[in-house]
């Protein structure tokens, strides 16, 4: 009877192992409970598109009834009330009026984010509230450098019609008022969804 040699035996061996462990590292990416590969139709996905919405985002910071309420001071001397923190809870208008068509509310805060320019922190959902985009939203979250002509800042997500989104907004100031602090704003937002 034939005899293997002790080298060729250890090698078949470690061979063996090598691969078994290779299968097990294979099979275990995948032996996870807590994520799976799914297919985009159970969830309703269809073919993606691109939308465009034209808005006016009013910033009520004087009167009876402001939908944006300053929550923390700039705790420095800035000018540019580097710290300073504001909730938001402004209408969102189809014209620049405020008492032209609603279409919603932006539900958020922003935030004094630069000790060099007025750049604010923007955190906020568009919440639709008319048609079909009822009880969607939209979520924002960038830069508003504020006396720039035109701002963009990303879409990062939504809700409703707006699952898996994402695009961009353009700000435009329509009109600011100094000695109130009222600034109207024209925002176009650019999204991609299904």
């Amino acid at each position: 009877m034939a005899r293997i040699p002790p080298i060729v035996a250890t090698q078949f061996i470690v061979l063996s192992l090598l691969s078994s462990f290779a299968l097990i590292l294979v099979q275990g990416e995948d032996d996870h409970d807590f994520v799976r590969a799914m297919d985009r139709d159970l969830l309703g996905l269809k073919k993606e598109k691109l939308s465009h919405f034209k808005l006016y985002w009013h910033d009520i910071v004087s009167g009876k009834n402001p939908s944006s309420i300053g929550v923390v001071k700039s705790p420095v001397n800035s000018s540019t009330l580097f710290g300073f923190v504001s909730m938001i809870d402004d209408p969102l208008t189809e014209k620049p009026e405020l008492s032209s068509k609603l279409l919603g509310r932006a539900q958020g805060f922003y935030a004094s984010a630069s000790q060099q320019e007025v750049g604010l922190l923007m955190a906020m959902n568009f919440h639709f509230i008319q048609g079909k985009y009822n009880g969607s939203t939209i979520t924002v979250l960038g830069r508003n450098p504020v006396f720039n002509m035109v701002r963009e800042m990303p879409v990062i997500g939504g809700s409703g019609l707006f699952r898996f989104a994402r695009g961009y907004v353009e700000a435009r100031t329509h009109t600011f008022t100094a000695s109130t602090g009222d600034a109207i704003v024209e925002y176009n937002a650019y999204v991609l969804h299904y």
